[in-house]
């Protein structure tokens, strides 16, 4: 949809991997962490924007929802769901990763 409606490919492989700058929140808490993480990987977020592009006649917008979305959807296909304060490791799909010892 992003390529049939004029999006460049340059923009798509600059914008994709975008979302995971939200994983230095981590960097300050878990809580904080999981928050971005969660804002940047939402679907309600990218229907937002998409709305926003739409209305405002901006197709840099919608195309980066789509960018967005893309992403979220490559995240959840390979396990990676929205993140629990509790960790990194614990999203809505279940636990991530190998057990780490004292990690519950």
């Amino acid at each position: 949809m992003f390529f049939h409606f004029g999006g460049e490919l340059w923009v798509f492989a600059l914008l994709f991997l975008a979302p995971d700058l939200s994983l230095v929140g981590y960097a300050l808490s878990r809580k904080v962490g999981a928050g971005f993480y969660n804002a940047a990987h939402s679907y309600a977020a990218h229907v937002l924007l998409a709305v926003a592009g739409v209305l405002t006649g901006l197709a840099l917008l919608w195309q980066v929802a789509l960018i967005f979305a893309a992403h979220a959807a490559f995240d959840r296909g390979l396990g990676y769901g929205l993140k629990y304060a509790a960790g990194f490791r614990h999203t809505h799909l279940g636990t991530i990763g190998k057990p780490v010892r004292g990690d519950c």
